[in-house]
């Protein structure tokens, strides 16, 4: 069976029409403006489904009882450097700092030879250095 679109304009000439109710059922198909407007003009839609707008995402998961979800799984994290890196030889006063306050943002938990290779990246990009 064709699926039949309705628009802002069909549920406007519905309601004038003095049609107060349209059911939904998987060949109806209601356009986002049309279902605004059908709430606004108090055109009730009568379905067996969830009231989802037409931009709302289908998660028939939630709805469905007894579903066996699969366990998340838990990837182990890394353990944190226990010591501060020294801030690498050569590097700028704008490098130093803004590393001292990275490290005092994160703590240890941030690879020092990374974050040293971001900040030079980014000063030398923005032409501090």
């Amino acid at each position: 069976m064709p699926k039949e679109f309705y628009t802002e304009k069909d549920i406007e000439d519905l309601f004038q029409r003095g049609i107060r109710s349209l059911r939904l059922t998987e060949n109806v198909v209601l356009t986002e403006l049309a279902y605004e407007k059908a709430n606004r003009l108090g055109l009730q839609l009568v379905s067996d489904r969830a009231d989802n707008p037409p931009a709302a995402p289908v998660r028939p998961y939630l709805s469905e009882t007894g579903t066996v979800r699969p366990q998340p799984i838990v990837a182990p994290v890394a353990p944190a450097m226990t010591q501060p890196q020294p801030t690498p030889p050569g590097a700028s006063d704008v490098e130093k700092r803004i590393r001292s306050a990275v490290i005092a943002k994160l703590g240890n938990q941030v690879d020092g030879k990374l974050l040293d290779n971001i900040i030079h990246r980014v000063v030398k990009g923005v032409g501090l250095k």
